[in-house]
């Protein structure tokens, strides 16, 4: 992976700020600007002979030297984010449009680069109605890309563009671990291809909905000159796994879903337990 190139304080606010909502970037610069003028302006306190003082009123001085500066440079990185914010979407909203109308070879999901196909996956779950948050993840195969919310829940989406192999089950377990960690209800992994028997075996039953590019394309074209809001409700309506499958444990043996049954015999007989769902393949066993 290409080395990140140095930026400066002030491009790295501009660039949180333009993964905000527009909207919300200028609320911040205002409130920015007021506080910070506020500050810098103030009188500052009366001069006494008390060193305590003395040396307060040095550092009072000091904090609005700063904030005669900030009041300017912070509403300007929050501004400059916006328009980027507003550019970025007036991008997403053409390529949904080119990739739903395939008007050119390059852009296919399939021909895309995986930052593009990053971003018309957030605008297609936008335009189902989620508010979408993009992380960036950690690169072209790892991390979370996207973050949703959605009646006060929140999802996390992991995106996969690729091209030649399929998408395994060792990447849909290490995500469903992602997803208790990060308290979400449930978590979407979006391929440009397809995935493995054993991948849609691990989330059948999980929180987990497995988005195929077959899938994702049927989205893009049903939102084809939409707007992301109000939200469309189309018959590829977006239903992930209700929170409550979130306590349903893997088998510590297989890694397969597991069943809640009762014991019929022995010790424990009458008591209720997870048993694996490929009993009797699997012997395995989890106490409630």
């Amino acid at each position: 992976m290409a080395r990140r190139r140095k930026t400066s304080a002030f491009d790295d606010l501009i660039h949180i700020a333009s993964r905000l909502p527009w909207w919300l970037s200028l609320l911040i610069a205002f409130a920015t600007w007021f506080w910070l003028h506020s500050y810098a302006t103030s009188p500052p306190p009366v001069v006494t002979a008390d060193p305590k003082q003395i040396s307060q009123l040095m550092v009072g001085s000091a904090f609005r030297s700063f904030a005669m500066v900030l009041q300017f440079v912070l509403p300007a990185a929050f501004v400059l984010g916006a328009i980027g914010s507003v550019l970025a979407g007036a991008k997403r909203r053409t390529l949904i449009v080119d990739v739903a109308s395939a008007t050119k070879p390059g852009k296919t999901i399939e021909g895309i680069s995986w930052q593009q196909f990053e971003q018309l996956t957030g605008e297609a779950f936008r335009r189902q109605g989620f508010t979408v948050t993009e992380t960036g993840g950690n690169g072209p195969d790892g991390g979370i890309d996207l973050i949703l919310h959605k009646d006060r829940e929140k999802y996390l989406v992991q995106c996969k563009q690729w091209r030649s192999l399929k998408v395994g089950v060792t990447v849909i377990r290490e995500f469903f671990g992602v997803i208790a960690a990060e308290g979400a209800v449930g978590g979407f992994v979006v391929t440009s291809g397809a995935f493995t028997a054993e991948a849609k075996a691990f989330a059948s039953g999980r929180n987990i909905r497995l988005v195929e590019g077959a899938e994702l394309n049927r989205w893009i074209t049903a939102s084809r000159g939409t707007q992301s809001t109000p939200p469309v409700r189309t018959q590829t309506q977006i239903n992930p796994v209700p929170l409550q499958q979130l306590s349903v444990p893997s088998c510590p043996v297989c890694h397969s879903g597991m069943q809640k049954r009762t014991a019929k015999r022995g010790a424990n007989v009458g008591n209720e337990f997870w048993g694996c769902s490929q009993y009797p393949k699997c012997r395995g066993v989890v106490q409630i």
